[in-house]
């Protein structure tokens, strides 16, 4: 691999990608391009490290044992693209490694700027139908500037779904609900994605309550000619129309409602689940603690430690089923308060004891329990 490193580094260079994590709490990606400092070539490293981001920038030399370790240490993929050849390195469990290279088919510009514009899934200046409808784009592509913080949204929640895209089936057909869909940017964007741009077998189901709601997106998913997507009114808790589910979403779903999608996730044995939670009354109305009530006493800090909490033990009792979980940030704290995202990998099957996290030990000490512990009981 070294070698092949020693060849694509330089001035062609127009990424490389590193994925496939070995612990994903740990480093989840990290992204490489080339960059010119004081007229000098260098090439900057972008990790991502939980909810958060790391820039580092390296000469030849140093970015090739750099990579080597992250090959050696942290990741099982790396992407090489460069003006002449395209490469893939696979790595096994076991430690083997397998090199894919083949000649690039085309040229295409380099980028070199330092600080450079950033580029989303969904890019600016191309339209997208559904943005243009919901009022994100205008009908050129451009950003409408006051929907600029949504079509970031939407962008932010297409870079999760981009990294539990091998978690996914490729032999059979993808089946997604997202419950408490709304006004479904990101249902449509998901699809978009997926099946447009990612040319993957989906069906994809979106529920909802709101009657109104719903002939809004069946009409704009008929007008699309998006033939497997479609929209449901209905009650999360007694949704009855699904067997197999692969990714259960559910975005700002109110208070319990987070609860029953997710112990619906889990019946289901979702692959993946990917859940931000909204309005946790519940807890709140519970919550007492002796040796807390110098906290809880004001009632902002009490609302947000019962959301937090909350949070915890859905996270946990995910751990529990045989999930591997992330609690990372959604978006920006600037724009949202409600901006905590739970993900979900189904790692293991639920075979004899589950794992221990101390759940009930934690609620019981803060006098709680949640709609999720009476559910998975």
């Amino acid at each position: 691999m070294e070698e092949l490193l020693q060849e694509a580094i330089g001035e062609g260079l127009y990424q490389i990608i590193l994925s496939n994590p070995t612990d994903k709490e740990k480093m989840s990606k990290v992204k490489v391009r080339p960059v010119m400092l004081k007229d000098k070539l260098y090439f900057q490293e972008t990790a991502y490290i939980g909810a958060q981001v790391f820039h580092e920038n390296y000469d030849k030399e140093a970015l090739i044992a750099q990579i080597m370790t992250h090959m050696s240490e942290n990741f099982r993929q790396c992407e090489i693209e460069t003006e002449k050849i395209k490469a893939t390195v696979l790595v096994s469990k076991k430690g083997k490694v397998t090199i894919n290279k083949k000649m690039a088919a085309g040229q295409k510009e380099i980028d070199w700027s330092h600080n450079r514009t950033k580029t989303y899934i969904l890019e600016e200046g191309r339209t997208v139908p559904f943005l243009v409808d919901l009022g994100v784009q205008t009908s050129d592509g451009k950003v409408v500037k006051s929907r600029y913080d949504k079509f970031k949204q939407i962008n932010r929640f297409l870079e999760f779904i981009e990294d539990i895209l091998p978690t996914l089936p490729r032999e059979r057909t993808i089946k997604i609900i997202d419950f408490g869909c709304g006004k479904s940017y990101l249902t449509f964007a998901v699809y978009y994605y997926l099946k447009i741009l990612q040319g993957l077998d989906v069906q994809i189901i979106g529920l909802d309550l709101k009657k109104d709601v719903i002939s809004r997106c069946n009409a704009l998913a008929l007008k699309y000619g998006y033939e497997s997507l479609r929209f449901l009114q209905g009650d999360i808790s007694t949704f009855d129309g699904a067997q197999e589910v692969d990714m259960v979403v559910t975005l700002h779903a109110c208070d319990t409602a987070t609860d029953y999608a997710l112990a619906k996730a889990v019946e289901w044995k979702a692959k993946v689940i990917l859940s931000v939670p909204c309005c946790q009354h519940e807890v709140n109305g519970q919550i007492m603690c002796e040796e807390l009530t110098p906290a809880l006493k004001y009632g902002l800090i009490k609302e947000r430690m019962a959301a937090l909490l909350t949070d915890a033990v859905r996270a946990n009792i995910l751990e529990e089923h045989g999930y591997e979980v992330q609690i990372l940030e959604f978006i920006d704290m600037e724009h949202t308060p409600k901006n905590i995202l739970i993900r979900g990998i189904r790692r293991t099957e639920k075979t004899g004891k589950h794992r221990e996290t101390n759940v009930k030990k934690m609620t019981s000490m803060m006098n709680v329990e949640t709609t999720l512990q009476k559910l998975m009981q």
